[in-house]
């Protein structure tokens, strides 16, 4: 069904090639080769500041590196990074066996499958069962397609088992004799749960679960226990679940409870007994049980509020452990099957962190991995004792080229939006800053996805420049619970781009900046946040860069042949049907409210191969600025031609182009490099 609304006049439209996601047309091509043409011409001056910060961002990361190895059956596996290395090695070595590399054994080498490769990422990698086999997955152009493999550990000989497309975890069942993936269709979305017996051809695999609906999404996993396989549908706000036996995959799945609109769930199993997180009670989630053979029937053991928001769990043999935030903070804490009064929270030190569980591979876990940081404090890894409740620091991360925590302040502020709401802001800065000087503000806004108040090397090349840096955690992300996020969707979503806006002027009132002194950026949905924002406030930022920028937001949704477009209807509106959601979408989509006004400097990227935010949303937002805009400040595009929605792989290449933004961001505000 369609609506009676006028057609949307594009007059950029011819450069969505017509045989995407090949792109062939010369005059597409040609568009795009001029605009890095210009990109490059305007930042070649900048190439010896973009070399400088580049050098100083590397020399924060230890070159030869190693994480922490963690027990998975009979091995210790962990991974490392080799000096001048982009990609990562995977070791392992049997328990108990000498710490001394004589018996250590090279797994997986991403250097080498990386070579020659302009793009290289992998995707899943999954050991199996008896830690005889390895399979894995790569994309090596930024499709998000990915081609999985499996080899002998032992021997390295690889296998001829080869599936291409792939878009999934891969999940050994059967007595390690099957392998569990889902494909993306044509439209670059999972419909599918499917499984490959090993060392048969592709034609004999068995299509477990097909999902009709398009706008869902079909993933599997494992139980914690390894007895069940997990078979998830869902898009974003309706989920639907289904096990079956991991060591008999073509028995009639068990479907949990039938999918009902709004309600999202995720399910575990032990001892005959489901463990359910689910927000059918309460939008914050609650988690219910139910007995396996009667899996609709839920029963809460942890009721829903307002104060903690549950954002998941993990079931281990004598306890479980549920992970939350409260006022926007990560909590996580221990509960016991026998005693459901007992709670253990694990403490942390500072007022304002990041927390989760590591990698806890064993069902019987009595020392749990936990991470940990903080705006000023680097990444670390503890070990966490139940019996003792004590952390034990096993890991931090080093900074090579110095990094003095005290000379840092990171404040935790609230800011009032105009509606009244008080928006949080997590904020760092040096404290010899002079006040009202630079300022540099990031926000995401969408999806329900937290922006935590984590640590960052490269943010150290800003803010050692006088620089504040501040991350709004405004609503449309899931900071404050459930209903911060849908505070900020559907007809919601301008109180997104209202509250980033109002947290800018809220830290110009406290004395941080100046109006014309703040640089923002964003990506993806961040990136429309951007486009949002320099058309309603332009005379706010001093810089702008939007990464991958979900523009082009009216067309993109009335596009039901566009990969993502029937996926993403719960979370914008669907304008085919909804005359509301048209003219919403309309009167806040970036490409479609660009007028003629002065724009701040514009630092925008693109990937030819990005199948979630198209490269031509972005060029046609700037050939459209181009064309409207009434001042002579900077807009630069940049698409990476070989590349995706990530930008470029490699740890260090991405740091190259995180030094262009901060070049260019110097550059338009005046800071001296």
């Amino acid at each position: 069904m369609s609506i009676a609304t006028p057609p949307v006049t594009d007059d950029y439209a011819w450069l969505r090639d017509p045989g995407y996601p090949e792109v062939t047309d010369k005059a597409v091509l040609a568009h795009l080769e001029a605009e890095n043409a210009w990109f490059k011409s305007r930042m070649d001056e900048r190439q010896p500041v973009i070399d400088g910060l580049f050098k100083e961002m590397r020399a924060r990361i230890k070159e030869a590196d190693k994480s922490v190895p963690q027990k998975d059956g009979n091995w210790l596996y962990w991974i490392e990074f080799e000096d001048g290395a982009e990609y990562k090695e995977w070791w392992r070595r049997p328990v108990g066996a000498p710490d001394d590399g004589s018996a250590d054994e090279l797994i997986l080498d991403e250097v080498a499958l990386a070579e020659g490769k302009e793009y290289f990422r992998l995707g899943a990698i999954a050991v199996s069962a008896d830690g005889t086999k390895l399979a894995w997955s790569v994309d090596d152009n930024g499709s998000e397609r990915f081609t999985a493999r499996i080899k002998v550990i032992a021997t390295g000989e690889v296998l001829p088992d080869e599936i291409p497309g792939t878009l999934s975890g891969l999940i050994w069942v059967k007595n390690d004799t099957g392998l569990v993936y889902s494909l993306a269709n044509e439209n670059w979305r999972t419909d599918n749960a499917r499984l490959h017996w090993i060392g048969q051809p592709l034609e004999s695999d068995v299509e477990l679960y097909h999902e009709d609906d398009e706008g869902f999404r079909v993933g599997a996993a494992l139980s914690a226990n390894e007895k069940w396989l997990i078979i998830s549908t869902g898009d974003h706000e309706t989920g639907e679940v289904r096990l079956v036996p991991a060591d008999d995959p073509l028995a009639t799945p068990l479907l949990v409870k039938r999918r009902q609109k709004g309600v999202e769930y995720d399910v575990d199993e032990r001892d005959g007994v489901l463990y359910i997180h689910a927000n059918d009670t309460h939008e914050n989630f609650r988690l219910a049980t139910a007995p396996l053979d009667n899996p609709g029937e839920w029963s809460t053991l942890i009721e829903g509020t307002d104060d903690f928001y549950l954002t998941g769990f993990e079931l281990f043999r004598d306890f479980y452990v549920v992970e939350g935030r409260v006022r926007g903070l990560d909590r996580i804490e221990l509960r016991y099957y026998d005693d459901p009064t007992r709670v253990q929270p694990i403490a942390f030190p500072e007022a304002s962190y990041e927390a989760s569980l590591g990698d806890n591979p064993e069902w019987d876990m009595q020392v749990l991995r936990v991470g940990y940081e903080s705006m000023v404090s680097p990444a670390s890894v503890y070990d966490y004792d139940v019996a003792a409740q004590s952390l034990t620091l096993l890991k931090v991360q080093e900074i090579p080229s110095g990094y003095d925590a005290s000379l840092y302040e990171t404040a935790r502020l609230e800011i009032a939006a105009r509606d009244g709401t008080m928006v949080p802001v997590s904020v760092v800065w040096r404290k010899d800053r002079a006040a009202g000087g630079p300022l540099h503000l990031y926000g995401y806004g969408a999806y329900g996805i937290a922006i935590g108040p984590g640590f960052s090397t490269t943010r150290l090349s800003l803010v050692d420049r006088g620089f504040a840096y501040a991350i709004a955690h405004i609503r449309g992300g899931d900071d404050l619970g459930r209903a911060w996020y849908k505070a900020g969707k559907l007809e919601a979503r301008t109180n997104t781009f209202k509250d980033f806006v109002d947290v800018a002027k809220g830290l110009i009132e406290r004395g941080f900046t100046q109006a014309g002194k703040i640089s923002i950026s964003g990506g993806s949905a961040g990136g429309e946040l951007m486009g949002a924002v320099i058309n309603s406030d332009p005379d706010l930022w001093g810089a702008v860069v939007a990464h991958v920028p979900f523009v082009d937001v009216l067309n993109t949704m009335l596009d039901e042949d566009l990969p993502l477009t029937p996926g993403e209807w719960p979370e914008w509106g669907n304008p085919i049907e909804d005359k509301a959601a048209f003219e919403l979408i309309q009167s806040y989509s970036p490409y479609d409210q660009i007028r003629a006004q002065a724009y701040p400097p514009l630092m925008v990227t693109a990937g030819l191969n990005d199948p979630r935010v198209t490269y031509w949303e972005p060029a046609k937002w700037v050939a459209r600025l181009r064309e409207a805009k009434t001042d002579t400040n900077e807009l630069i595009l940049k698409t990476n031609m070989g590349a995706g929605h990530g930008g470029k792989s490699g740890r260090f290449e991405s740091l190259k182009e995180t030094a262009e933004e901060f070049a260019f961001i110097l550059w338009q505000l005046g800071v001296p490099a």
